[in-house]
């Protein structure tokens, strides 16, 4: 086990939430920064939903099933939240459930995201506000070579295009967020997982941001 690994009990944000688009490695470090805190983890579980392969098949025809189902079962992720206790260590999770709606407006018709709205009206979703959101950003041909790499079928059918509109649609949304401090990671030229110092690096940024928006985008350094 690596040291930062041994990193007990830190001074620092209570429910930790890393977002970002498909490929960016939310989930890697949402794990490595569990192990870190000796913390819960939060798990998006989108592979539990069976339209997804069918979605990335044909964007088009399995869209609005496959986004009620992330709908539906966010709402039984903020009532698990709620019922745990909210004074326990602190928690990791590699999604933000408001991010939801970005997906609906990237992938639904105008009709079908009237339908969403509709559905999502009659839900009661007030998750609680995490105390720190990292949102990691790639280009969209870094992260296609990513999906390849990690060789999920489904995901095989993701095209590039459809990359770059999810990152501009994340770009978007985090332009415009505001209700939780933000730090903001250029994760193209790092590698936390892999690369211990870069780890080391982003987990002191992460103990120091207290509030507001903050930028990690450290020099590119080559992988020895």
């Amino acid at each position: 086990m690596q040291a930062s690994e041994d990193v007990k009990h830190l001074d620092g944000p209570r429910f930790i939430v890393v977002e970002g688009p498909i490929g960016v490695g939310k989930t890697s470090l949402a794990k490595r920064l569990s192990q870190s805190f000796a913390s819960e983890l939060i798990l998006e579980g989108a592979a539990d939903n069976p339209f997804l392969e069918r979605f990335y098949r044909n964007k088009r025809q399995a869209a609005l099933p496959t986004q009620l189902f992330f709908l539906l079962q966010r709402a039984q992720q903020i009532e698990q939240l709620r019922q745990r206790d909210l004074f326990s260590p602190v928690r990791v999770a590699d999604f933000l459930i408001e991010k939801d709606r970005l997906f609906a407006e990237l992938n639904l018709d105008p009709m079908e995201l009237s339908l969403y709205d509709e559905v999502a009206s009659k839900l009661d979703l007030d998750p609680p506000k995490p105390d720190l959101v990292i949102y990691l950003q790639s280009p969209a041909n870094v992260l296609l070579q990513r999906v390849a790499r990690r060789g999920i079928g489904h995901e095989q059918y993701i095209d590039g295009d459809y990359l770059e509109r999810l990152g501009d649609a994340y770009a978007s949304f985090f332009h415009n967020y505001n209700d939780a401090p933000l730090l903001i990671v250029n994760a193209a030229s790092i590698d936390p997982i892999n690369r211990e110092s870069d780890y080391q690096e982003l987990l002191a940024t992460i103990m120091n941001v207290k509030r507001g928006r903050h930028f990690f985008n450290p020099v590119l350094q080559s992988i020895s």
